[in-house]
């Protein structure tokens, strides 16, 4: 198992599963969605708003109503695409180590990612 291009707090696109983003009709992507957590032994990742499942919940202390609550589920990160910070548009990134100092960079601007 190799390095993970996926870190919590990035925005990635969906490239496949239900909620796939398509591209709309005047060429632009959608808004990306921002990655909440990271599962590195799994290799997945809980993005905000992708893969809503429904959960019964028993009451509880927290939840004294208990019921059918909607949460996100994870996705597998070779679904998801990062997104270029300065077009907007999905992006492979390169790894570039300087010592200890590792630093992505986004393969079509060549900008760097925080």
């Amino acid at each position: 198992m190799g390095k993970l291009h996926i870190k919590k707090g990035d925005m990635v696109l969906v490239l496949a599963g239900k909620d796939k983003d398509v591209r709309k009709s005047n060429g632009k992507y959608p808004a990306p969605h921002k990655v909440l957590k990271v599962l590195v032994d799994k290799e997945r990742a809980i993005v905000e708003g992708v893969n809503i499942v429904s959960k019964s919940t028993k009451p509880s202390a927290k939840n004294p109503q208990g019921g059918i609550i909607k949460q996100e589920a994870s996705i597998h990160i070779s679904n998801l695409s990062l997104v270029d910070p300065k077009t907007g548009e999905p992006t492979r990134i390169a790894i570039k180590r300087e010592g200890k100092k590792v630093t992505r960079i986004a393969k079509k601007s060549g900008e760097e990612i925080k």
